[in-house]
């Protein structure tokens, strides 16, 4: 009988650790972050790549911020659409690339010069790489929008133009 004590004691602990290594959303109305505030664009990209290769994908490059509201209904374009969903999988690699601005200089400001500064069309935007790092394609997401939000039709018709060959 005393091991269930000892074993709700421990549960305790390991749930307020797990919780007291999850920070805070950077807004909380807005919800959970999508991006990344502490990850570092290039170790992203490099990891991203060396799977794509492994894989036979491509790797898509979501420039974009937690603030952004059309970063985060392309987001949940990208997870929630079945089909969509199914093709990101099938043929890419998603590196979300936090670039906002938020308590100092802007994150992954390289990542953005080294792909020619794609977010001078706003956020989100698109960039497609081959797995051997060459950059392909620089997509301005407004494209992809309908509506309130964006068209897995046209999001479809990009991914389809981008996949690598079978």
């Amino acid at each position: 009988m005393r091991t269930l004590p000892l074993l709700l004691l421990l549960g305790a602990l390991c749930v307020a650790g797990v919780t007291a290594l999850r920070a805070d959303p950077q807004y909380p109305k807005m919800g959970p972050d999508i991006y990344d505030v502490q990850a570092d664009g290039s170790t992203q990209i490099s990891e991203a790549l060396a799977r794509a290769s492994s894989e036979h994908k491509r790797v898509i490059l979501d420039f974009g911020a937690n603030w952004c509201i059309w970063c985060r209904r392309l987001h949940a374009t990208f997870e929630k659409d079945p089909a969509v969903s199914k093709a990101l999988e099938k043929s890419f690699v998603v590196v979300m690339v936090d670039i906002n601005k938020r308590n100092g200089p802007a994150r992954n400001a390289d990542v953005n010069t080294r792909y020619g500064n794609p977010i001078v069309h706003g956020v989100p935007v698109l960039v497609v790489l081959d797995s051997d790092g060459r950059q392909l394609c620089t997509k301005d997401s407004g494209e992809l929008e309908e509506g309130e939000g964006h068209s897995p039709a046209k999001i479809l018709k990009f991914l389809s133009e981008w996949a690598p060959a079978p």
